[in-house]
This record gives structure tokens, sequence and C-alpha cells, in this order.
């Protein structure tokens, strides 16, 4: 991580009027609301986007904005001396202790709080202490926007009112690139404060904004007059700006659609029957089905042997649960993404055909039936994908393992590719992943930002990017792949910054596909996506340095999957896998 540089308190004279210039180049500046995120995901994807950062990964600036669960954060100038309750007494509360690589001494972090982490490349090393001031700038300026007179205090960094403290300051520059930066108090329980000295300091108030105003205000309130004064402060000349859900009493109620087809039985066997009422195929306000969307129906010997295969070794297939477009074309070509661990998904995304519900039971035997039907296939490129499993303590991480082990002891020379859940964001579940070597950790962010509470139900936008993160970090010699959907609701702004992001966070492959409603009961499709556009995403994600991109209207996850792999291989320098194997006369060598 290169040298940190902790701030001791120090004489900050306010300078209000004062344009602050810190940024080495303030061009753009990628905003993201996370909405609430364990700490230690947030951490880690603030690692990822200050390694993008310094690296030229990433090419803008980022401030991520979150809520967290409550913790207590210890900087490498504390000792945890100032924590009033004992470590065993955390867990009562619902709390944790992190300790971490920041300045300063102990800060609370919970819900109620904005929390931002700006990841800014300084102009100059000289400027840390600027930089600071300009962060402080920024939530004077917010406060004075919602009529609350704030200031610094000399000898303490962070921001103070007449009733105390309101905003605490913790930062890290290392490599020119910040990380780290500060927490607002909105509306928290400020019960938590009680159980630390707040900053090592034993003698001064901490407040909150309700406190002051003596009304409510919401997260999404502080944001909204938060960011513009950022992007002022700072002096960006463009700002991406991409907000998740606001949720949890964070702003204004809110009904998502995956909701409302949850309620309405969508996902089950039984609410299947329910038919609603669509014009020429299509549901109100949908448009016309594209022309470049059409498919070829080919019900070939390949694709019946495969069908059969599959059930004589009762295996799911994604392309018949999930009712993939490509499902012709691939099963005639002899290729399956397989699916493990059932048929029933303990969530439920509004783009998705396979049954939400309450599975029972764990196949122990499955991963050797799965090997074995890669063996009897010939294959030289295996995708393994499975349903959610929340039900399970390991999220299922087990099964995926051995699977890989499998078939890696049946089938040497075949690569697998897996196709995982975010396990919660357990970070020892996808490490067993990991280490049992796939080639190729895939991980579908699905959609943009701002869509992901709308279309999905317990899914994360900064979790997954946590995970491709941490999958990266864990293997540095394998594939890390995400895909997203399009033709949900989503702008192009939205993709080409999403796109930006999985690049930022260290992810080599990325596919991109239009969203095809797989029943009527499903989320309607927003728009078909031109191919021309499909073109534009794949020029943007070869500019800014992906090893391999698939875009196109009938582009999936698993798709050509085996030329994603070979393409990222040829691009770091590695052997692409071969074209085809000793058994390839059989069935293509790709299960994809």
């Amino acid at each position: 991580m290169g040298t940190a540089t902790d701030l001791e308190p120090v004489l900050l004279t306010a300078e209000p009027d004062r344009r602050f210039r810190v940024a080495a180049d303030p061009a753009r500046l990628r905003t993201r609301w996370l909405g609430r995120l364990a700490y230690d995901e947030a951490w880690d994807l603030q690692r990822a986007f200050w390694e993008g950062r310094q690296t030229g990964r990433a090419t803008s600036d980022y401030l991520l904005l979150q809520e967290h669960p409550h913790v207590y954060t210890v900087g490498r100038n504390g000792d945890g001396s100032h924590l009033l309750i004992p470590e065993e007494g955390l867990a009562g509360i619902g709390a944790r202790r992190f300790d971490i690589d920041r300045g300063g001494d102990i800060t609370y972090h919970g819900p109620g709080q904005l929390v931002g982490y700006p990841i800014v490349a300084l102009a100059d090393l000289r400027k840390i202490v600027p930089y600071v001031r300009a962060v402080e700038e920024v939530l004077i300026r917010t406060l004075s926007d919602f009529g609350v007179e704030a200031w610094r205090d000399a000898g303490y960094t962070g921001v103070w009112t007449d009733r105390g403290k309101i905003a605490a300051i913790g930062v890290r520059v290392a490599r020119g690139v910040t990380m780290h930066g500060f927490a607002l108090n909105v509306d928290p329980d400020m019960g938590y404060f009680d159980h630390m000295n707040p900053c090592g300091i034993t003698d001064r108030p901490v407040t909150s904004l309700v406190e002051l105003l003596g009304r409510k205000v919401s997260i999404e309130e502080a944001v909204d007059v938060l960011v513009p004064r950022f992007v002022e402060v700072f002096g960006y000349q463009d700002n991406d700006l991409q907000l998740g859900a606001f949720t949890r009493g964070q702003g204004r109620p809110r009904a998502f659609e995956v909701d409302r087809l949850l309620a309405e039985g969508t996902f089950a066997p039984k609410g299947r029957a329910a038919v609603p009422v669509t014009i020429g195929k299509r549901l109100e306000g949908e448009p016309p089905r594209a022309p470049w969307m059409k498919v070829t129906a080919r019900l070939g010997p390949e694709y019946r042997q495969l069908g059969r295969l599959m059930r004589e070794l009762d295996l799911h297939t994604v392309c018949e649960e999930a009712g993939c477009p490509n499902i012709y074309e691939c099963w005639s070509e002899g290729a399956a993404t397989i699916m493990i661990l059932g048929g029933v998904c303990t969530r439920a995304c509004g783009f998705c055909d396979v049954t939400t519900g309450r599975p029972q039971g764990l196949d122990l035997n499955e991963p050797a039936r799965v090997a074995e039907a890669i063996a009897a296939m010939g294959l030289r490129h295996a995708v393994i994908t499975s349903v959610n499993r929340d039900d399970l303590p390991d999220g299922g991480s087990t099964v995926f393992a051995r699977t890989v082990q499998e078939v890696r002891s049946r089938v040497p020379e075949c690569d697998v590719e897996v196709l995982i859940p975010d396990f919660k964001g357990v970070r020892g579940d996808l490490e067993r992943v990991m280490d049992a070597g796939p080639a190729v950790l895939n991980h579908n962010t699905e959609t943009v930002l701002r869509l992901q509470r709308e279309v999905r139900t317990a899914a994360s936008y900064g979790r997954s990017l946590a995970l491709l993160a941490r999958a990266k970090w864990h293997r540095p010699d394998g594939v890390v792949k995400s895909g997203l959907i399009v033709g949900m609701g989503e702008t192009r702004e939205e993709v080409l910054g999403a796109i930006a992001d999985l690049r930022s966070v260290g992810v080599d492959v990325v596919t991109v596909g239009q969203y095809l409603r797989p029943t009527v009961r499903h989320r309607p499709v927003h728009r078909y996506v031109h191919p021309d556009e499909f073109d534009e995403y794949a020029d943007f994600g070869r500019r800014i340095g992906l090893a391999h991109i698939e875009s196109g209207p009938l582009v999936r996850s698993s798709y050509h999957a085996r030329d994603s792999l070979d393409a990222a291989a040829t691009s770091e320098g590695r052997q692409p896998s071969a074209v085809a194997g000793p058994d390839s006369s059989r069935l293509p060598a790709t299960l994809t």
C-alpha cells in the first residue's frame, strides 16, 4: 500500500471563501452512493479503487458514499484504550471493532451517519493538509446549506458546532492517492458515542444534524446537498453521479418492482399460472421486438443428446432454468452451463426465471456427477454456476469447491470457470472456492448501481465489486470476470460508468448483453439496445484496458466463455487454452 501519512491534530485556519485545488486531475469525478455496506467490504472496496487510481486502471477520482452497520475503527494513532466497552461486550450492542491504516484514533460508524471515502490523486504530496482543509470545507458548506454554522477548531481535525463535533475526518495518503475520509453525523444513535472517547478527545461533546435542527434529516437529503459542494470545493469539471437505492429509512419511501413481482408469486411455481394481459406478445409499454433479436431454434441431435445427458445425471442447466436465448445455439454445439446446488434459489431477481423458494437438502454427490458429465462430453472449458443458497452456512461454497476439484481430478486438461453468487460477502466462502483453483472467477454485477435494488433482492453493487477485487487479490494469476444486462431502464452513461467501476477494481473480462423478459410475468423490457451501442461499450472497455469485453444483443455471461479466457490469457502473456482436446470429435470443447 505504500507509506501512510498520519495526520496529527494541526492548526487549521478557516478559509470559507477559498477555492481549493488539490486534485491532480479535476476533469472527472465518479460519485457512488453504495447504500449500507459492511465495513470490511467497504474497506476492501476503497483499497481496490485506491489501487486502481494509483496504477492507472482508474483514470478518474472517486467519491464513495455509504452507511455502515455499527463499528468502531481504531486508527494508527490509537491503541484501543479510548474504547470504553470491553471487546467481548461489542456483540451485545451489535457492533464490531476494526484496527485500520488511517491516521487518528477511534471513530464510530453506524446507521444514520453519512460516510465518505474520497479516492483522489493529489497534485502534490505537500497538499495533504490542504486536502484535509478541502474536505472540512465541503462539510462546512454542506452544514451551512442546512442552516447550521460550523467551523474548524484550532488543534482538532474535523468540523465543529456550538454543541460539539459533528463530523470526523481521518485519512491515509499513499503513493499520492487518498483513502478513508469523513463521517458526518446526520441522525445516528448517539448512545453509541458513549462507548468511546471520540477521536481520543475526553472533554468535548458530539452532536448530530438532527439534534441541531430539531427535525428529521435523511441520509438521502444529506447526499443531495453534500455532493454538489464536494464538486464545487474540489473544482471538478464533470461528475458521473450514480446513486443506489435509499432504503431502510435512509430516504424517501420507495416501492421496488422486484418486491411487487415477489408478492405476486412471479418466481414461485404457483405463480406461473398467472398470465398478465399482453398486446401482440408485448406487455403494456414495451417496445416491439427489435429485428436483430431473432433467435433460430435448432433442435438437432447434439441438442437432444445434451438434454438427455443432463436428465440422466439429474443435473440442472442455467440455460433452461433462466430461459437463456442462446440455448438453441449452445446446446446444438454441445455447450451448456451446469447449475449446481439444486434448482430453487433463495433470492428473486426481476430478470430471472429460476424458481424462488426454500431449497430442500443438499446433494453431496452432485460434484462427482458434474465431473462425469464434463468427462463424457470431452470438454476443455467448463462453466459451473449455482442458485443462491443463503440457507446454507457456507452459501454452498464447499460444494462449489468440491465440484471444481472433482472436474480437475477427472478431466485435468479442462479449464473450469465458476459463476458464483456473492456468499453474503463472507471472505472465507469466496476463498474456499478460489483455493480449489478455477481458471476463471465470474460474478455478475447484473445491472447498474441505480437499478440494483429495483431488480434484485438481497444484492449489493458494493458487495459485488468488493468480491471481485478480493478474488483478484487472492489469485492474481487467475481471470476475474463480470457481466451486465442492459435494456432494463439504465442509461448509456450508467453502463459506461459501471464498466469503468469494474475495470477500476481489477476485473479482467466483462460481458454486456440485452435483457430478454423470460416470461410475461417478469420485468418488462425497457428498450432494445442497438448493436451500435453495444459496439460503443466494447470500444470503451478496450480503451480503458479490459483484457476482453464481449458486448452484443445475445451475449450472456458464459457465452463464448473460453474465447474470453483465451483473450485474457493472451493479454497477460499467458498461453491460451487449447482449441480442442482428444474427444473434440464427439462434442465441441467448451461448456458455456
